[in-house]
């Protein structure tokens, strides 16, 4: 992982950005309106060249498949004439001002599959989608939400949600989703503790990072969980994930993490990220023997003492993080060197590579 895909995953944000777009088998409307940097007080005068709402979609046809309105400075999709597109598969609406949707905007679009609100001023959906019983993936991500929406049962097959940097300060209401559900974002919320999610049988991912998380709990059901990042929380112990045997990456960094431990079961675990944390020594990873990259840089630990016994016979190894802890400064001029020596198989030491031969 790069380091700006790391920090995007710190920020709550999600890493794999706007759903992957699926080859288009016909035309896709992208509308954007002039002057995207346009002031706030630009925006609600207008303009002589601005285009009407009623306008905007008039030259696309009934069988459009594809519509991004993209900062286009939409309070309303009412007038978008939505309806007569009933084979829409991906809409995207990103950077407007929307508060409140029309259930008449949506319900003759019936094979929508994807619909993007990210970046909005929405606070409900109320029943506005529950005609769209296709929709596969839902982002609501930078909205007004302060809690998960009502009425997913109208969506059995909704695999991945984003609900990014809202208000939402308890889960409830995913149970209708247990088996479709793949991947679930929470970034950047009021969450407290890891609730209402014992139903997802079938999760994968689960991104819970810049919350208020102080526990790691509830995760228990999880089993088929592959991705956990719960970054910028107040996590002070690793705990819980004993049945999180599939779990291939770990992210816990700057939290309050004391100690390397509870991954006695995590076999499987190719990133492990504890940065920033309280970790005084390298201890109890031994035996995760599929590592890839390990970051632990920004601790409290003081000795190379333990690399060698916990990580040389690790040959999928690649990548660690060390800077930033009190050892770098001891060491001086020999940090990398010693470094190099005791992991071989080592091809980058924090942000720069090994030479090879």
């Amino acid at each position: 992982m790069s380091e700006e895909t790391k920090a995007l995953a710190s920020e709550g944000v999600q890493q794999q950005g706007a759903p992957e777009v699926k080859e288009k088998t016909t035309r896709v409307a992208v509308v954007q309106q002039a002057d995207n940097d346009s002031s706030d007080d630009e925006k609600d005068l207008g303009g002589a060249d601005e285009v009407d709402d009623e306008e905007i979609l008039a030259d696309l046809p009934d069988d459009q498949d594809e519509i991004n309105l993209i900062h286009s400075r939409l309070k309303s999709v009412s007038k978008l004439g939505l309806q007569r597109f009933t084979q829409l598969k991906k809409l995207c609406l990103r950077q407007n001002h929307i508060t409140t949707l029309e259930r008449e905007s949506f319900s003759s679009l019936k094979e929508l599959e994807e619909l993007d609100f990210y970046d909005n001023g929405i606070k409900s959906i109320g029943d506005a989608l529950e005609e769209c019983t296709k929709l596969e993936v839902l982002d609501l991500s930078f909205n007004l939400l302060r809690h998960v929406p009502d009425n997913l049962a109208s969506h059995p097959a909704l695999h991945t949600i984003y609900f990014v940097q809202n208000k939402i300060s308890h889960v409830s209401g995913l149970e209708p989703l247990g088996r479709t559900l793949r991947s679930v974002e929470l970034g950047g919320n009021r969450l407290r503790k890891i609730e209402g999610l014992e139903s997802l049988e079938n999760l994968e991912q689960l991104w819970l990072g810049k919350n208020k998380i102080s526990k790691l709990e509830g995760l228990g059901n999880l089993r088929k969980l592959k991705i956990l990042s719960i970054q910028s929380n107040r996590i002070t112990k690793i705990e819980g994930l004993e049945r999180l045997e599939n779990l291939e990456e770990l992210y816990l960094s700057h939290n309050g993490v004391q100690r390397i431990e509870g991954l006695e079961k995590n076999t499987k675990l190719r990133t492990l990220d504890v940065a920033a944390n309280f970790v005084p020594e390298l201890e109890n990873i031994s035996h995760l023997v599929a590592l890839e990259e390990l970051w632990i840089n920004n601790n409290k630990i003081g000795t190379l003492q333990n690399l060698e016994s916990q990580l040389k016979h690790i040959k999928t190894l690649e990548t660690i993080y060390l800077e930033h802890n009190p050892v770098q400064e001891k060491e001086g001029a020999n940090y990398r060197r010693k470094i190099i020596l005791a992991l071989p198989q080592i091809k980058q030491i924090d942000a720069t590579y090994v030479k090879q031969g």
